[in-house]
């Protein structure tokens, strides 16, 4: 592998195409006795021949004909890698992976994306759903170029720019077909309600918590968790007895299609805040430099 070069792959391509070593020479602007060199080199370190003789001139064997098929794969695989970089550097293609929490996605993150794939359709685009604690892990990484979280959840705040976007209001949800409530509720209503909740470290924990002790309710002893949005909704869809909170924005979305029902209960802690999470000192691609701004601008229109 250390001493196989690109340049011996073309000439294969080139002897391939033209069926003669003074063509192929020419097309690759080499001297006839280069491209004869280069020829024998490979030949030497492959330990077959791969070319014969023949009066349409040189026809590839069949080791010839294995070599040059990959030749040809790896050929293509590298204008592909020089094509996508060039549309990194312009902006218009490349790879961009961005990291949101659940409430982020209907109403900022999902309108964006839609907006930059429609004017950069080459661009690939990858989102990851999940806590902002395990998305900085994967912005910490490389794995990630930004999140649409919260920085304030790591150990090291300070590793990170945050600017932010915008808050997140929460909503307690139900089944949809649980029966309506009366039109002012509170959390004592639902205290025979087993719960869906989340994870200890997520800030909605912390916060479903503090509800609880202002009604003066302990947190429920036999809660389901889970990070996971499919999952919550999932479960209050088999029951009744189950009761969940989720960002409004996330509640709306599957009230709209009657999935869930928001409850009318009114919660008291102020709801948290989110923004857009980059590594400091950290350069963005163009695409991810299009998605903040867009981001921003969206901002200024709210």
């Amino acid at each position: 592998m250390s001493r196989l070069r690109m340049k011996q792959l073309q000439l294969l391509i080139a002897l391939d195409d033209h069926k003669s070593l003074h063509k192929a020479s020419s097309a690759m602007a080499m001297t006839q006795s280069a491209a004869s060199k280069a020829l024998a080199e490979l030949e030497d370190m492959l330990e077959a021949p791969l070319f014969e003789r023949s009066k349409k001139g040189l026809i590839a064997n069949q080791f010839g004909y294995c070599v040059i098929r990959y030749a040809r794969v790896l050929a293509t695989d590298l204008a592909s890698l020089c094509q996508e970089v060039a549309e990194i550097r312009s902006g218009t293609g490349g790879r961009l992976a961005i990291g949101a929490i659940m409430g982020a996605v209907p109403d900022v993150v999902a309108p964006i994306v839609s907006e930059l794939h429609d004017s950069h359709p080459g661009l690939s685009i990858e989102i990851v759903e999940d806590t902002s604690a395990r998305m900085l892990t994967l912005l910490d990484d490389g794995q990630l170029d930004l999140v649409i979280g919260r920085a304030s959840v790591s150990v090291q705040p300070s590793k990170y720019h945050y600017q932010a976007l915008d808050d997140e209001p929460l909503s307690v949800v139900v089944a949809y077909h649980h029966p309506s409530m009366a039109a002012a509720a509170t959390l004592a209503d639902l205290a025979d309600h087993k719960w869906v909740t989340y994870p200890s470290l997520m800030p909605m924990n912390a916060l479903l918590a503090r509800e609880m002790d202002l009604v003066g309710l302990p947190m429920p002893a036999n809660q389901i968790s889970t990070a996971s949005t499919f999952v919550t909704v999932a479960l209050l869809q088999q029951s009744t007895d189950l009761v969940s909170i989720l960002p409004t924005s996330v509640a709306q979305l599957f009230e709209t299609h009657k999935m869930l029902r928001i409850l009318p209960v009114k919660l008291e802690s102020k709801s948290q805040t989110f923004g857009i999470v980059t590594r400091n000192g950290g350069v963005l691609s163009p695409a991810a430099r299009q998605f903040v701004q867009l981001l921003r601008d969206a901002k200024k229109r709210r």
